[in-house]
């Protein structure tokens, strides 16, 4: 099931770079209108995709001077 998850991920963003690059030509405004509408759905399609195969999410505390922790520094 992983390997057909990756594939379509590799679809998804195959397909969203041919998107953008159609983006960057001259089309008229119902063209555009209608690749913006794809890029939009596959970029969903995609998220949606990526948060069901790898459902674990790892935050990483960001760091600020004096190597404070963001937590750390609203507290003071």
């Amino acid at each position: 099931m992983t390997d057909e998850n990756l594939a379509l991920l590799r679809t998804h963003r195959n397909n969203i770079s041919r998107y953008r690059r159609l983006l960057k030509t001259n089309l008229t405004e119902f063209e555009r209108q209608f690749v913006e509408r794809r890029l939009s759905e596959e970029r969903s399609a995609m998220e949606s995709l990526a948060a069901s195969t790898f459902p674990v999410t790892f935050g990483i505390p960001m760091k600020v001077a004096g190597g404070r922790s963001m937590e750390n520094v609203s507290g003071q």
